[in-house]
């Protein structure tokens, strides 16, 4: 019979688990209209690029959001529809002005924030259109139309400037994969020996055979390319 791969015997390892009570929690846009909360604490999380902030509201409610560049312990964040354009301040995309910056926008109204929550990252509304939406610029600089009822932030999400620092050390980036529960370095399949990977053996490091896997395709045989919507080389219309 063989042995198992070695995808598969990391699946009942807890080598590979990630410690999950070193994170703080989710971090979404509290639910309500026309609250003020106060900052009480900046929390880093390991999962996060950007510092999350513990707001506490006027009922004694906690919640966790992203934190916004130039938010501090202390500060005061409103959310709702009648607040003013100050970083950190959460109100409906319909009511921002063109060109202004944001971060943790919505993509369905009451989700909590989608969109641009990775640290130094933000969009940019475009424009306002005549059918209730706003169109938005993504951080990819691509242009998406979300409905004008989405919340978002205003401001620059914080963080900005940690992937410009070097790891310097391969120990540096196997603490950063693991706090993650990702696995660092990862060897590639066809690298491997027949045993550990269906990519493995052979004389050249190459896929011998389809390079495709189905959806419902077991733990051991689903690596690769799963369930591809298509194959090979896109060409080009016919003229």
């Amino acid at each position: 019979m063989g042995k198992r791969i070695r995808a598969q015997r990391k699946g009942s390892s807890p080598r590979y688990k990630a410690s999950s009570h070193r994170f703080p929690g989710a971090s979404r846009i509290p639910r309500g209209r026309e609250l003020v909360c106060k900052v009480i604490e900046l929390v880093h999380s390991p999962i996060h690029t950007a510092p999350l902030a513990r707001v506490k509201m006027e009922n004694g409610d906690e919640s966790l959001i992203v934190c916004t560049e130039g938010v501090a312990v202390g500060s005061s964040i409103a959310i709702g529809d009648k607040v003013s354009m100050r970083p950190g301040n959460i109100t409906h995309l319909i009511n921002i002005p063109e060109g202004t910056p944001v971060n943790n926008v919505e993509l369905r109204p009451g989700d909590g924030g989608k969109i641009a929550r990775s640290g130094g990252n933000s969009c940019i509304i475009e424009s306002r259109l005549d059918n209730g939406r706003v169109r938005v610029r993504l951080p990819s600089g691509k242009i998406k139309e979300v409905p004008g009822l989405c919340r978002a932030t205003i401001g620059i999400l914080a963080g900005h400037g940690r992937a410009e620092k070097p790891l310097m050390k391969a120990g540096t980036a196997h603490y950063r994969a693991k706090a993650r529960g990702k696995a660092y370095p990862k060897v590639s399949g066809v690298a491997m020996n027949p045993v550990d990977h269906p990519h493995g053996g052979g004389n050249h490091q190459a896929v011998h055979g389809p390079n495709s896997v189905a959806r419902g395709a077991p733990p051991g045989a689903k690596v690769g390319n799963i369930a591809p919507s298509r194959t090979g080389r896109g060409r080009g219309k016919k003229k």
